[in-house]
Order: structure tokens, then C-alpha cells, then sequence
């Protein structure tokens, strides 16, 4: 069967990319190598964080504009995907602070340290806290599921353990070798993560990605009394949140060992896991390190940290998220449609000749 649009990888961003095709009129299918909500890469899970860039003015204005396309889904899904929290910044530079205080002039506030720890007695802070009380959390595996309702209501055909071994052009389109035969489509759309280059390689020039398993664990509060905002901590690339019947969650951004996303085995690192424990004891009297539980995600890094949302002839590729793209979901979505329908908008950060400088 020919479609206008094949999306490979059904995650959030393929998933998003769907609901805003199929929006748009375009016969959509997705095809997903595992079962649809696997747990193998980089959207699974129960929360992510919100939080608009403390110091770089796009970024910042980029998660505005995801803003109400989060309470557009929820209106369509019928599903509360998004919980205002507020957000703090701690451990940060005077520099980061005047920056901060320009671009958030009327969304945030500084605190000083100890007005911050009064606030949230969880956290040691020895720095003034940046405070953005429009911060929150997301609900993950509840906004693939959010999406993909909402995709095939509006016509999206979603496949899983349908693994792409190859794609080629072939008589004015492309062709995508699937268990059961070829699909064919006029347009590939390709949001498979770690996955994209292997795809990829020879068709579309990706900067290099680097695949880690980052290895997050949940901590219990010492106190139910204690109130805990989403948080970054900037002097180390740490960042976490609560979450409901799981505790607060702490990770260390891209700090885990690199692997193969086929052949990993969710196993925690021991030293870098060891360095995670250290740093939270010495980081938030507020958590249990006796309590905890590890977890395991995926995240393809880019050398930049950029993201890549481009088209290359009739292949669009949205991939690179960094662990930090979960909050654009919607806003990718409709970023994909541009660049199928031939629309713009991409910011160009994001463009593949940004990588390539």
C-alpha cells in the first residue's frame, strides 16, 4: 500500500509528528519496531520536566510556544498531561543570574539562598535560586498514549513490531522493507532516536550520535510535609522532579556509559551510580538514599546538543534529543508537518547545516 506520509518510530516525536500530519490531511502510517509503549528508548516512563532555558533567550521562547500546544492535546485527549509545579535553577553563576533576570524578568524571581531553602527545605542551596513558578512536570507514557488516540481518531495507522530493515527511493518514492512486504509512501518521516543513523546512513548526513543509558533513580522524601518544585542544578547537569507513587526522581544529564540500544541490558553502571548516591546525599537532606530504585532510559546525543528537525529530499528526520526534548513534543509535531508539507518555521538551531558548521 502507498501512503503520503511513513513515520519510523511511533516514541513521542513520531507519535506527535502523526497526530500533526493526519491533522493536516496527510494518510499516515507509523511504523514501530517493538509493541507500541515499549520501554527501549528515550519516551517511556512517568514524568518529564518542563522547564524554559534559564540563559539562552530561543530556548526559552521555543517552550513558550510548546506552552498551549500541551493544553491543546489535553483538550483533545481528554487526558491531564501537564501539572504546573514551578521550577528552580540552583548552584548557578552571577553571570546565569543577570541573564536570567532579563529574559524572565516577569515569569520568574531570584531568590537568595536562604529565602529559597525556607521555600523548599529539601534541597541545600548556597547560591541565589532562579524561580519560574509556570515550570512543571509532564506526564509521559500518558502523552504517547494521548497522542497516538488522538492520531488515529484522525486517521493515523500505527503498526508495531513492524522493525524498518531499509529504506531506498525507488520510481518517485520511497520504499520501506518491513516484515510482510515493502511500504510505500511519497514522504518518510524518521523519529527513531538512537535508531536514526543505522536507518539513515548513506541517505541523510547526521552529525555523529553518541547512544548512553542514563540511570536516574527515584528517592523517597524523608517528609510527606516536604513540597518539591522540578529543579536543575546547573553546577553539575543534574535535574529531577517528583513523581506520585515513585518519589523524587534525580539524574545526572548525559553522564551514562555509551551502549548499544540493541543489545543493552538495563543494568546500572556501579561507579556512576555510586556518583549519583554521593551527590544526593550531599545535595538534598530532604531525600531517603536508603530508599531508592534505580531506573534506565536511553538518550542520543548529539556532539552540540542541539537537536536535528530536517528534510533531506522526501526524508524529514526529527532525532537527538538529548534527554531534553520531551517537552517540545507537540511543538516537533508540528515543526515535521512544516517540513513535509513544505511549510517554514524550523528554527534554524536545529537545521542539519547547524551541524555541520
Amino acid at each position: 500500500m502507498t501512503y503520503d506520509v511513513a513515520v519510523v518510530g511511533a516514541g513521542a516525536m513520531g507519535s506527535a509528528a502523526a497526530r500533526a500530519l493526519a491533522a493536516a490531511g496527510r494518510e499516515v502510517v507509523v511504523l514501530e519496531q517493538y509493541p507500541l509503549g515499549h520501554d527501549r528508548g528515550g519516551s517511556h516512563g512517568g514524568t518529564r520536566l518542563f522547564r524554559p532555558a534559564a540563559d539562552d533567550a530561543e530556548l526559552a521562547a521555543i517552550t513558550e510556544q510548546a506552552r498551549p500546544l500541551w493544553r491543546e492535546l489535553e483538550a483533545e485527549s481528554g487526558e491531564t498531561l501537564f501539572e504546573v509545579t514551578g521550577g528552580i535553577d540552583f548552584n548557578v553563576t552571577a553571570a546565569t543570574v543577570e541573564t536570567f533576570r532579563a529574559l524572565h524578568a516577569t515569569t520568574g524571581e531570584v531568590l537568595t539562598a536562604a529565602e529559597a531553602s525556607e521555600r523548599w527545605a529539601g534541597f541545600r542551596f548556597s547560591t541565589p535560586v532562579l524561580h519560574q513558578p509556570g515550570s512543571g512536570r509532564l506526564y509521559a507514557d500518558r502523552t504517547v498514549k494521548a497522542l497516538q488516540t488522538v492520531a488515529a481518531r484522525l486517521g493515523a495507522e500505527f503498526r508495531g513490531q513492524s522493525p524498518v530493515a531499509g529504506l531506498r527511493r525507488h520510481n518517485g518514492l520511497v520504499e520501506l522493507d518491513v516484515p510482510g512486504g515493502a511500504v510505500r509512501a511519497a514522504q518518510v518521516v524518521v523519529t527513531a532516536g538512537c535508531w536514526a543513523p543505522r536507518l539513515l546512513g548513506g541517505l541523510v548526513a547526521l552529525p555523529p550520535f553518541r547512544v548512553s543509558q542514563e540511570q536516574p533513580r527515584f528517592f523517597a522524601p524523608v517528609s510527606p510535609e516536604l513540597v518539591w518544585p522540578s529543579f536543575v542544578d546547573q553546577s553539575v547537569s543534574s535535574y529531577g522532579l517528583f513523581e506520585e507513587g515513585s518519589g523524587v526522581k534525580v539524574g545526572l544529564h548525559a553522564t551514562g556509559p555509551t551502549v548499544d540500544p540493541d543489545t543493552r541490558d538495563f543494568q546500572v553502571e556501579p561507579e556512576r551510580d555510586a556518583e549519583l548516591i554521593r551527590y544526593v546525599e550531599s545535595t538534598f537532606p530532604g531525600l531517603d538514599t536508603g530508599r531508592t530504585t534505580a531506573n534506565s532510559c536511553l538518550y542520543d546525543n548529539t556532539p552540540s546538543g542541539a537537536f536535528v528537525i530536517d528534510r533531506s529530499g522526501p526524508i524529514t528526520v526529527a532525532a537527538g534529543f538529548c534527554g531534553s526534548g520531551f517537552k517540545f513534543v507537540p511543538l516537533v509535531g508540528q515543526y515535521v508537518r512544516d517540513l513535509v508539507t513544505g511549510a517554514a518555521g524550523v528554527p534554524e538551531r536545529f537545521r542539519l547545516s547547524s551541524h555541520q558548521r
